[in-house]
């Protein structure tokens, strides 16, 4: 059973910095492309960046230049580096890793999703 693990939500200050890391379990021999998503009050879920198995990256505009998205293939983990964070970064963001791969075949696989709220 394939699961994801966020970590390093939390409360910061408008300019300020988080790292969020996800951590992939189970009996996992690959995944294509791990990413993070957010969601903010009374909005859809949009994605933030998501990064290939090779190390290819894409961002969604409003995070180019502040945000990073780095992978471990080793350890099954993806991480996102927020700076100059602002209030309109406040969301739940959530890790998805999309074309695991299992004993079972390929799916696609969310986190439970951690907090991320920036004060003015």
């Amino acid at each position: 059973q394939v699961q994801l693990v966020e970590s390093g939500g939390g409360l910061v200050q408008a300019g300020g910095s988080l790292r969020l890391s996800c951590a992939a379990s189970g009996v996992i021999f690959s995944i294509n492309v791990m990413g993070w998503y957010r969601q903010a009050p009374g909005k859809q879920r949009e994605l933030v960046a998501r990064i290939t198995s090779g190390g290819r990256t894409n961002y969604v505009d409003s995070v180019k230049g502040r945000f990073t998205i780095s992978r471990d293939n080793a350890k099954k983990m993806v991480y996102l580096q927020m700076n100059s964070l602002t209030p309109e970064d406040t969301a739940v963001y959530y890790c998805n890793a999309d074309g695991v791969a299992t004993a079972g075949g390929r799916g696609a696989y969310w986190g439970q999703g951690t907090q991320v709220t920036v004060s003015s």
